[in-house]
């Protein structure tokens, strides 16, 4: 099957490291599976899957069957590389991908990659299961990745506790009582959720004072990072402010994510401040013009 680069919907771009070429100053070869291998985890991140906990859900795991490269042409030190993949078949057990590396317009490397959904204990091959299937075809009809839902705590707090947890108390270890509070009840929750149901991100907007919200308790799944979600959840959050007639929103950012807060068009305002631990800015945004969204975090 041949495919062109206007078939790719996914491409991720690399640049080729010293480490990665030979003594004839050109990629070893073998790195073109590896390049394939970094790829298919961006693949993944597109899909708003995190990989480990989305086939724990589903009862398997995939492995490579089979690995086909035809080199075309070679790439060199400090080469940018587009590498293109797509899901071409899925059969009973099998997930086929087709993929190419190029620089530029010219094709580097071309190749063809066979996965099996298997057991992972037994190692024996299972068939693929009709969500996954659904997620991968989805994604390759340009469908939506992600669902967004507005709610109560009584209607999505069983959805956001989990990722609260994870986020806050198992990675930034913070203790459970700065996590969750009286104002969850009387808050409005966002949560981004992926095709498998599983909840990717979340945050909520609580009445500040009057005219003012404030948008609290962002969490977004650490293997999906940098996929948007963050601008996701934040941008729905503050038009629901807009909607209900705020003038302003707040937000107590943790001072790591100032810059994050910073395109999206929010401003310090005053000093760093301690809470629940970590250090943090406040930081508004005004909506009498409507929000200013910008750059994915």
């Amino acid at each position: 099957m041949s495919i062109q680069r206007s078939d790719f919907r996914f491409i991720h771009r690399m640049r080729v490291r010293w480490s990665e070429v030979d003594m004839q100053k050109i990629v070893f070869n073998a790195h073109y599976l590896t390049f394939f291998d970094t790829a298919m985890g961006e693949y993944w991140r597109a899909l708003v899957l995190p990989y480990e906990a989305a086939l724990r859900q589903l009862g398997g795991d995939l492995y490579v069957k089979k690995s086909t490269l035809e080199y075309h042409a070679s790439a060199q030190f400090d080469d940018m590389m587009d590498i293109g993949l797509k899901c071409v078949r899925i059969g009973t057990s099998s997930i086929v991908f087709q993929g190419s590396i190029y620089r530029g317009d010219t094709l580097l490397v071309s190749g063809e990659l066979v996965y099996v959904f298997a057991d992972p204990a037994s190692q024996s091959s299972r068939p693929v299961p009709a969500a996954l299937r659904e997620v991968f075809e989805s994604y390759e009809a340009a469908k939506p990745m992600v669902g967004m839902d507005l709610g109560s705590w009584a209607e999505l707090g069983a959805k956001v506790s989990a990722l609260r947890s994870e986020v806050f108390v198992d990675e930034q270890g913070i203790a459970p009582d700065g996590v969750w509070d009286e104002s969850d009840a009387v808050a409005l929750h966002a949560v981004a959720l992926n095709r498998l149901g599983q909840t990717v991100a979340s945050g909520r907007l609580v009445q500040h004072s009057t005219a003012v919200g404030r948008i609290g308790r962002m969490a977004v799944n650490r293997v999906l990072r940098g996929s948007r979600l963050g601008r996701e959840i934040l941008t729905t959050l503050v038009r629901a402010a807009q909607e209900r007639g705020d003038r302003e929103v707040l937000v107590h950012a943790q001072c790591s994510a100032e810059g994050f807060y910073t395109r999206m068009g929010f401003a310090a305002r005053g000093v760093a401040f301690e809470e629940a631990g970590t250090k943090h800015i406040e930081m508004a945004l005004p909506l009498r013009v409507g929000p200013k969204v910008g750059a994915s975090r």
